[in-house]
């Protein structure tokens, strides 16, 4: 897709239009008749749309350019009754409402959804009564809706539920500070199954890079089959196996190797080109043991993502979580929120979201890399080098 976006960028004015012109027309044909669940989504997108500023994106819902499916329509109405429900208790000291209720709806129990149909309904009879444009959401959550409709747009994208969801979050909190909305959302999304979040918004990406930190390897903890560039930011499997000191601190089973810094508070962000071939990312808690062929999973101190085979993408929980293979990545971002207990991975080329361990930290947490290459390096990028490149697009997204 960003390609594509670049080739258009070459592309005459009217070419251009013309192209943007054919996408739109292939959204899906509008049903004679929306199914009731649909109406009621749409018909909230457009209270919604009416009573906050810059959410003018919302309108592509209630005008059935955006129709969600039935059943995405009644999950939706069936969390976000249970959102109401948690406003009503006391709220975090982040402001964020607490932890949803867990149990898992079926989006068929017709008793479960008319309640929660009801409650949304109560809601919006209070805004019904407000002003037009009475909400100001702020600007970052202005720039994120602006997004998310560019990201629609063009596919990246399948509907605007997250434009929903901002809006909402935004009428929910009385008195947030409305620069932090992204970034909360962000915590909340990756903390919680529902809607699972796939694109990251471009504000809210930079606002993830803004932690980017130097990470290098360290030597000294490398497997001696290792071998480590000069610079410490490349690593391969080496045609001879060195004979260096086997500490504690070593591994000797596991072609892998840590960070040269460990991470016990704030926010750090690294990528890491991986290529297509067998690869282990994350991180290590410091009393990890290092030593032998033991699984590097949650059970043994590891937040990891690991590719088998090529083709098969896991987070090593216990047991081992199998993720989709359209998700595997040749560049990582690995994102550390130490204090909101956090680990994320992200494809750094798409922006798209893969996965999120979420655990209260205790200890230091080291950068993990493992490989099995020998002909090609594992490399730890730089990303402000990195958002260099994007300048020449950047206008298009604010």
């Amino acid at each position: 897709m960003l390609q594509c976006f670049h080739l258009l960028l070459l592309e005459p004015a009217k070419t251009m239009a013309g192209k943007m012109k054919a996408l739109n027309s292939k959204a899906k044909k509008k049903p004679e008749v929306l199914e009731d669940d649909q109406q009621l989504v749409a018909e909230l997108a457009k209270d919604l749309g009416r009573v906050c500023q810059s959410s003018s994106v919302l309108e592509h819902i209630w005008k059935q350019d955006d129709i969600w499916p039935s059943t995405l329509c009644r999950v939706f109405i069936l969390e976000w009754a249970s959102m109401l429900e948690t406003k009503r208790r006391p709220m975090q000291t982040d402001g964020w409402p607490g932890n949803l209720d867990r149990r898992r709806w079926d989006p068929d129990n017709q008793l479960d959804l008319q309640k929660a149909k009801l409650d949304l309904l109560d809601w919006v009879k209070d805004w019904r009564t407000q002003p037009e444009q009475s909400v100001l959401p702020g600007k970052g959550v202005a720039k994120v809706l602006e997004d998310l409709r560019l990201a629609w747009r063009w596919g990246q994208v399948p509907n605007l539920l997250n434009a929903m969801e901002m809006v909402m979050w935004t009428l929910m909190l009385e008195s947030p500070e409305k620069e932090t909305v992204p970034q909360l959302w962000l915590a909340w999304k990756q903390r919680t199954d529902f809607g699972a979040i796939s694109y990251i918004p471009r504000p809210v990406w930079d606002w993830i890079t803004k932690a980017a930190v130097e990470v290098t390897l360290n030597k000294d903890t490398a497997n001696p089959d290792l071998h480590i560039s000069g610079d410490d930011k490349k690593m391969r499997v080496g045609l001879e196996r060195k004979d260096v000191l086997n500490h504690r601190r070593r591994f000797d089973g596991w072609w892998c190797a840590v960070g040269s810094e460990g991470f016990g508070a704030g926010r750090r962000y690294w990528e890491v080109q991986v290529g297509e071939r067998d690869w282990r990312l994350g991180v290590a808690k410091e009393s990890a043991l290092r030593k032998g062929f033991k699984s590097l999973n949650t059970g043994t101190g590891y937040l990891t993502l690991r590719l088998e085979r090529g083709t098969e993408l896991k987070a090593l929980t216990v047991p081992f979580t199998a993720l989709p293979p359209g998700l595997i990545p040749q560049k990582v971002g690995v994102y550390l929120d130490y204090d909101a207990g956090q680990l994320s991975f992200y494809d750094a080329d798409t922006h798209v979201h893969i996965y999120t361990y979420n655990e209260r930290f205790c200890e230091k947490l080291f950068p993990l890399f493992g490989t099995v290459e020998v002909a090609n390096d594992l490399v730890i990028r730089t990303p402000e080098v990195e958002a260099q490149c994007l300048c020449a697009t950047s206008c298009l997204w604010a």
